[in-house]
């Protein structure tokens, strides 16, 4: 019989930190090696990142930006452990700083973990290649609960990225993150956003393509913040073993 995967919960004290540790928790391939947070943070059964680095065969984290840098460098600077890093709002160099951390040891970096979403991505992309800018304006919404510090969520740029990829252009030159004022006629190609923050909203994200005769809109709402905790488990065992990169999720289901 195969050995359990051992699993390090980073941010333990969070919301995801805890539904990971739930999910590991009920499950039989898997087992908590270890809980920590932030320096100096307390509470039952925490210990320090070293300690959890070394009994860990991976660290799911979603944390922030810049822990999660520093942890895939602490990783990266030991050979190990693998990592599965879920913290959004992270900037260009974040990125650079994980991708060179995946040179040496493996790592799954996605903005969202659920099956559903990435489902999603594979058909905004298909609409946005068969729908053509000259008639179909692309707008991508958001919502989230109000402690969400970044906007546009991880998720909503990714399905922005899967609009550009699929017209074959930068998003970062046809994306229209902010309307106010006298703005003028809508500048064909855009891809819109929009964002909502309040109550508990776990996330809402919808892509609409509109044309004068009709709207096509492409959504998914995640009821449970469990489904993010059970698709990084999944990318935890499936990244255990294997040989340094960066991987997204894309991967973990096979899909690219």
């Amino acid at each position: 019989m195969t050995a359990p995967i051992k699993i390090a919960v980073a941010g333990a004290l969070g919301r995801m930190g805890q539904a990971v540790a739930a999910v590991v928790a009920g499950r039989q391939d898997v087992v908590l090696s270890a809980r920590f947070d932030r320096p100096g943070a307390s509470g039952e059964g925490l210990v320090d990142q070293a300690a959890a680095l070394d009994g860990a065969d991976v660290v799911i984290d979603f944390t922030t930006p810049a822990a999660s840098v520093a942890l895939a460098q602490a990783c990266a600077a030991r050979g190990g452990p693998t990592l599965v890093i879920g913290s959004t709002g992270l900037s260009e160099q974040d990125l650079a700083a994980i991708g060179k951390a995946a040179e040496t040891v493996a790592i799954v970096q996605a903005g969202n973990f659920s099956l559903g979403v990435n489902m999603l991505l594979g058909l905004v992309a298909q609409a946005a290649r068969a729908l053509g800018p000259d008639a179909y304006d692309i707008e991508i919404f958001e919502a989230h609960h109000r402690r969400k510090v970044d906007a546009p969520s991880g998720t909503a740029l990714m399905l922005g990225q899967a609009a550009a990829k699929g017209r074959g252009v930068d998003l970062a030159l046809a994306a229209a993150r902010a309307r106010e004022g006298n703005t003028g006629p809508r500048i064909p190609g855009d891809i819109g956003f929009s964002v909502m923050r309040g109550g508990d909203i776990i996330g809402e994200h919808s892509v609409t393509f509109a044309a004068d005769d009709e709207i096509l809109t492409l959504s998914h709402s995640a009821r449970d913040r469990g489904l993010f905790a059970r698709g990084a488990v999944e990318a935890a065992r499936w990244v255990a073993n294997r040989p340094p990169g960066k991987y997204d999720m894309q991967d973990v289901l096979g899909l690219n």
